[in-house]
């Protein structure tokens, strides 16, 4: 799915998220919907805050592989600001922002990221294992 590099993009692909794993079985407010769709929010409002090249869209990937585990991948054109999968730290208690990827990596079993195949960006990616709705 392609969104355009806007909170609404990012809030309309969440939603679009929870919609698919409903329909695939995995009922809204159930802990897989609840995990990927935060999951997904975050990892697309990181695309537009910080993949963001003007003009440029970001893309979102949703499937089921390995039998019961659920793989979100958002891609965005910026290859210069990629996370790290390592222990992302918690910032200050006063900051605002900063803890996406902390809960990213709370929620997700595995994440990480990868080059964008042939055209500049990146692409992060979380998995995470899950029982039928």
């Amino acid at each position: 799915m392609r969104f355009s590099s806007t909170p609404r993009g990012a809030r309309l692909s969440r939603r679009l998220v929870s919609l698919r794993l409903h329909e695939w079985g995995h009922p809204y407010a159930s802990d897989a919907n609840d995990s990927l769709s935060l999951i997904a929010a975050e990892l697309a409002a990181n695309a537009v805050r910080h993949g963001r090249v003007e003009g440029r869209d970001f893309h979102l990937r949703l499937m089921e592989v390995e039998g019961r585990t659920l793989r979100i991948e958002v891609t965005d054109t910026r290859a210069e600001r990629c996370p790290s999968p390592g222990a992302p730290c918690e910032p200050p208690a006063e900051e605002e922002s900063g803890r996406g990827l902390l809960l990213v990596s709370r929620l997700a079993e595995r994440w990480g990221t990868v080059p964008r195949p042939g055209a500049p960006g990146k692409t992060v990616w979380a998995e995470i294992r899950c029982e039928a709705g």
